[in-house]
């Protein structure tokens, strides 16, 4: 399509963008970004689009509301934002470079965009923009060979794997992991797992949940031997540590959530690092607490505080507390807690409610950074 759209100057007909489309591609589209967790692109590129889109429409004398009407409704720019755009092999890794890659799609994707005589159209704005977001986005493609496989916890485990190449990654960061395997089921055959592990240790770790109802990923994950292989790629995340290492922290982690902070943790104690961080880890009971050994040391050696939450036990718990966090616990375990960055990783419904009960302390929303833990599956 961008090849016609390019020698012959004619764009291909999206059936898709019509009024009686409108309705079915907003619902459908609207669930998909809200799965993935990309509106900050989807609204990068709208807004750019449609500022420029009703701007020549303007100045050509037409009604701006009507101009924008008309786009909305007899234009494919929903279907381009919703569905083409999200494309995860095409996204930028980054939050900031998803936004320059929205709004650098948008403006390309307005009609009366033009260089010569060639004007732009849908396919030659995502052709120019994969471009982008190819030489913006890490490389990397690793073929790896499983090693090692350790209990963390009560159904959690760790898959360390080796590498022929360096994988160079912030702690907190993530990859799309490619596990092919025969009657995969409507997941698919690919997931996103944090890096477990720290830049600084040899193996690539990956910490899995294992639930009753697994998917077939999960299956045949939890069937491989020592030896067999995975591909990993597509490296991104913005949950990762401040540059400012004088930052006071905050870590709140659900369950299985916690791979981020232990990549950062054991970051910090390879390199002697020192950072105000208190952490709040919370689990069903003592016998989930994934990594305990690594926070201990991080106690003893950098001062690195954890407050231990079991929400399923009927006794006081051993290594911390039971019952729910909430804005008390938060009060009342981090008393300085306005002077703090707070990082929440865990279920979807854990982060949401974390972030609420932030704001209703009055944590401002710049100092709240989340990590949607994607590996429930």
């Amino acid at each position: 399509m961008a090849l016609t759209a390019l020698v012959l100057n004619q764009s291909a007909s999206w059936w898709i963008g019509t009024l009686s489309m409108l309705p079915f591609v907003l619902f459908g589209g609207s669930l998909i970004v809200r799965k993935i967790r990309r509106s900050d692109l989807v609204w990068s590129f709208l807004a750019v689009a449609l500022i420029f889109i009703v701007w020549f429409g303007f100045q050509r004398g037409g009604s701006p509301l009507t101009v924008l009407t008309k786009a909305l409704a007899d234009s494919p720019i929903l279907f381009f934002a919703f569905i083409m755009l999200t494309e995860p092999l095409t996204v930028p890794p980054t939050k900031l470079l998803r936004v320059v890659y929205g709004a650098f799609t948008g403006l390309l994707f307005v009609p009366s965009v033009h260089i010569g005589s060639i004007y732009s159209t849908p396919e030659l704005a995502l052709l120019v923009g994969n471009i982008f977001s190819y030489l913006v986005s890490p490389k990397e493609k690793l073929f790896l060979t499983l090693n090692k496989i350790d209990q963390a916890a009560s159904d959690v485990y760790d898959f360390m794997f080796t590498s022929d190449a360096k994988l160079k990654f912030k702690p907190g960061q993530y990859l799309e992991w490619t596990l092919a395997h025969p009657r995969s089921d409507s997941r698919g055959n690919r997931r996103y797992f944090t890096i477990a592990s720290s830049p600084t240790e040899k193996s690539i770790r990956m910490g899995v949940k294992f639930y009753p109802d697994a998917s077939s990923f999960k299956r045949r994950l939890g069937s491989m031997q020592i030896g067999n292989k995975i591909i990993a790629s597509q490296l991104a995340g913005d949950f990762t540590l401040p540059k400012n290492t004088e930052q006071k922290l905050a870590f709140i982690a659900g369950g299985i959530g916690i791979t981020p902070f232990r990549s950062m943790i054991k970051y910090m104690l390879d390199t002697n690092q020192r950072r105000p961080i208190v952490m709040i880890y919370s689990n069903k009971t003592s016998a989930d607490i994934a990594y305990k050994e690594i926070f201990d040391q991080a106690e003893k050696q950098l001062e690195i505080k954890t407050i231990y939450a079991m929400t399923g036990e009927s006794a006081q718990g051993r290594d911390g507390f039971v019952g729910k966090v909430d804005g008390q616990t938060i009060e009342r375990e981090i008393p300085d807690f306005m002077e703090r960055a707070f990082y929440l990783s865990g279920p979807n419904s854990m982060v949401v409610a974390f972030e609420e009960i932030l704001k209703k302390l009055g944590v401002k929303k710049s100092h709240i950074k989340k990590d949607y833990f994607p590996g429930f599956a």
